[in-house]
């Protein structure tokens, strides 16, 4: 007979399998992301039908199997009803499940994984439905505590290049900060700036550089020395390596500069403090936050968790077409 375990778990996927079964993959705060089999799981009258429905949190009983598990009991822990009645809900629920999915580790126990999930679930399905962007505030919430735990979590307090810290300017309409996904966070405008003139100095200083040695080349070539007195040495170095020169006379031009991060998108006063917000436990109300402040930071977390999961979120799409409606149903 093949052995059983218990574990417990929410279902994040599911797709049909021959005429009447479903493979459910589980996340389960004891062995992490499994995936087994609920036989008969599509009939009509079966006890596994709803047990094995999106979201649905199970006490389980697992046959192990050669290729895949089988489920073999079940008993509902707790569901999440209010999520399939709103759209809004369940876009954005199935957004943070492809998250976890990217996230998750199979065969080792996932306990913080699966009691944020939940959380974010939860607090999703209390958003009130006359209030969608508030769906959209949780979500980017969700979305960025998720990164948090996996250790990829964008800088947004500081300067990505200065380490020095960020503070909105609400007194300053055209105030602005740039948001670079490869640096991984935030950038000050003029701390880039100010690189970007530095690496023109350093372009200009080593064209003088290169042009006096070719010159000493010269020089050299009408009048040559027999054996050089001294070895080949670097003669000029910064941060980064570039580029490196041979020269004549023996010597050898090393020259290094940081790069410069190119910016994903800018950020106005009131976006920057709705990201450095999200890493509070609790969401909160912010004075001044439109609509469409919380779709720029919700469309930067997507952008920068697809950088770093190294796939598309898929339900995004969804995100968008179910915004748009409500954004014109309100204009």
């Amino acid at each position: 007979m093949s052995r059983t375990y218990k574990a417990t778990g929410i279902n994040l996927k599911t797709q049909a399998l021959g005429e009447s079964d479903k493979i459910v993959t589980i996340l389960t705060r004891e062995f992490g992301l499994i995936r087994a089999v609920a036989p008969g799981s599509r009939k009509h009258n079966s006890s596994l039908g709803g047990r094995s429905g999106m979201f649905v949190v199970n006490e389980l009983l697992i046959a192990k199997g050669r290729s895949l598990d089988k489920i073999t009991q079940a008993q509902t822990l707790k569901t999440y009803p209010g999520l399939a009645k709103d759209l809004g809900k369940l876009a954005a629920s199935q957004y943070l499940a492809e998250i976890v999915l990217c996230e998750a580790l199979s065969e080792q126990p996932q306990e913080e994984l699966y009691d944020l999930f939940n959380e974010h679930l939860h607090r999703l399905e209390a958003v009130s439905s006359a209030n969608p962007f508030g769906v959209l505030a949780h979500l980017a919430h969700g979305v960025f505590h998720l990164l948090a735990l996996a250790g990829l979590t964008p800088q947004v307090q500081i300067c990505c290049l200065s380490q020095r810290s960020l503070k909105p300017d609400f007194t300053d309409p055209n105030w602005q900060v740039g948001f670079s996904i490869p640096a991984g966070g935030t950038v000050s405008l003029e701390a880039r700036e100010r690189l970007r003139k530095e690496g023109e100095r350093e372009m200009r200083a080593e064209g003088q550089r290169s042009r006096g040695a070719e010159e000493q080349g010269e020089i050299n070539n009408q009048f040559p020395v027999p054996h050089a007195p001294f070895p080949m040495t670097p003669v000029a170095s910064t941060e980064r390596t570039s580029a490196t020169h041979w020269l004549p006379n023996a010597q050898t031009i090393v020259v290094h500069r940081q790069e410069i991060p190119v910016i994903s998108s800018r950020l106005g006063a009131m976006q920057l403090a709705l990201l450095q917000h999200l890493s509070q436990p609790e969401i909160m109300q912010i004075d001044g936050a439109r609509d469409h402040d919380w779709l720029s930071v919700e469309q930067i977390l997507r952008q920068y968790a697809q950088y770093q999961l190294g796939r598309p979120i898929r339900s995004a799409t969804l995100i968008d077409s179910y915004f748009a409606a409500n954004h014109d149903a309100t204009v």
